[in-house]
């Protein structure tokens, strides 16, 4: 287990490139399964559950082939099927949150798909219901093993298009039920759909090559099967959290910095959920640029006067994942803000770590926080922390950047599983990081 060593409160300065998109990739990376030939996929991040992912599709018979930074060729024309079946890939597809979305194009290309109980971040209960409720609609016969937690759908005659409604709109549920959809016989409307830029990114790589989905964009997708898919190349996004994540840190060590190339219009509610915690950003081309912020940042009250509160919802709505970042930050915003963490009941138990450090924050209830913001009157002070998971872990590495003498994060790989080479590019705008 590796550890990061942070000498805090220096402010930054510079310019930095968001890595790719991580939960797009999980989505695209599974969907080269839906035909033989070669699928080429550009701005890959290259973090650990992607890597993961990568390695998991090469055991699984996909011919992997590097194409300079960030950019694979990836041809699934000799997918190995009885892998699914072996004890080697129920530790490696246990281990990935994301390998739960190889089973829809599994399903529709070869009538079956396996996996075990996926691993992934431990931020509360994760149901898996909706993805194989869409996978019976479609006609697919389920079937669960609980003493090995490995569970199984099978179509041997193929897929027939059905409608349904989902009972959530879970972003990997839609693009697993898309994936399986696009090569069933006949139509199939999924209402109440996610509509996540990376999901309308699957949708658009998947038209690209040859499939039938409208509504794209709108949580209701219409999908007319096809009899096959052909090969594409396709772009992965910038990830949205990470930008997020960048912001954050700009505003909590003071710090002058550009964030590249941003997608701005695949922002949704970002830019402006940290200008309500006071936070300046401007848009320079598709550019985000954040002034040193001096004299620090003052939370913004509703209209009435009455504590701000940030949420998360599904898209268009703000983003779970950036919760624990606007939680972080607004420990040295002027003013108050109540967080309110509707989608998963333990991603905020990293608060303690925070309170050790000097913030003031009362938990309510595993899913609301007040955050009392110091306006950088009291520095936070260094410590020893564990990172639970990713993004608690980044926003206790961004606590780490702006307190008072030199910290110490412990279990890092939750931190690179889902961020690129993160010290050495924070050392690149002049942070004082060490992996030991």
């Amino acid at each position: 287990m590796g550890i990061f060593k942070i000498e805090g409160g220096i402010s930054l300065k510079g310019e930095i490139t968001p890595q790719g998109a991580k939960n797009e990739a999980l989505q695209i990376l599974c969907a080269v399964l839906l035909t033989p030939e070669k699928v080429i996929i550009n701005n890959i991040p290259d973090i650990i559950d992607i890597n993961k992912l990568i390695t998991l599709l090469g055991n699984l018979g996909v011919k992997t082939q590097k194409n300079g930074s960030g950019s694979y060729i990836f041809q699934a024309d000799e997918v190995n099927m009885s892998y699914l079946e072996t004890e080697a890939f129920k530790k490696e597809g246990g281990s990935l949150r994301g390998s739960i979305m190889i089973v829809g194009p599994l399903l529709a290309r070869f009538g079956k798909g396996y996996i075990p109980k996926p691993g992934g971040d431990k931020i509360g209960r994760r149901r898996l219901d909706t993805h194989f409720e869409g996978f019976i609609n479609l006609g697919a016969k389920f079937r669960y093993n609980r003493e090995d937690h490995f569970y199984g759908v099978e179509a041997p005659e193929g897929l027939t298009g059905a409608s349904m409604l989902l009972d959530e709109a879970s972003v990997t549920g839609t693009a697993n039920i898309v994936m399986a959809a696009v090569l069933a016989k006949g139509m199939t409307t999924v209402y109440n759909a996610a509509c996540e830029p990376y999901l309308q990114q699957l949708c658009k790589m998947l038209n690209s090559m040859g499939a039938k989905i409208t509504g794209v964009g709108s949580n209701l997708l219409t999908i007319e099967g096809v009899e096959r898919l052909g090969g594409c190349e396709h772009r992965i996004l910038p990830d949205m959290i990470e930008i997020g994540s960048w912001i954050g840190l700009a505003a909590m060590t003071k710090s002058e910095i550009t964030i590249k190339n941003v997608s701005w219009d695949n922002l949704g509610l970002i830019p402006n959920t940290f200008r309500k915690l006071g936070i300046t950003l401007e848009r320079r081309g598709d550019d985000i640029y954040i002034p040193a912020h001096v004299n620090g940042y003052e939370v913004k009250t509703d209209i009435d006067g009455s504590i701000l509160t940030i949420s998360d919802a599904p898209w268009p709505g703000f983003t779970p994942d950036l919760l624990s970042i606007v939680l972080v930050v607004a420990t040295q915003a002027k003013g108050d803000v109540l967080i309110h963490q509707k989608m998963f009941e333990s991603r905020l138990f990293f608060v303690d770590k925070l309170i050790d450090m000097g913030a003031k924050i009362m938990l309510c209830d595993p899913h609301r926080a007040v955050v009392m913001g110091h306006d950088f009157k009291s520095q936070l002070k260094a410590t020893t922390m564990s990172s639970p998971d990713i993004r608690a872990g980044i926003s206790l590495l961004i606590a780490a950047l702006s307190a008072k003498g030199t910290s110490t994060i412990q279990n890092i790989e939750q931190i690179d599983r889902g961020y690129e080479l993160i010290d050495e590019r924070l050392r690149a705008i002049g942070a004082q990081i060490i992996r030991a």
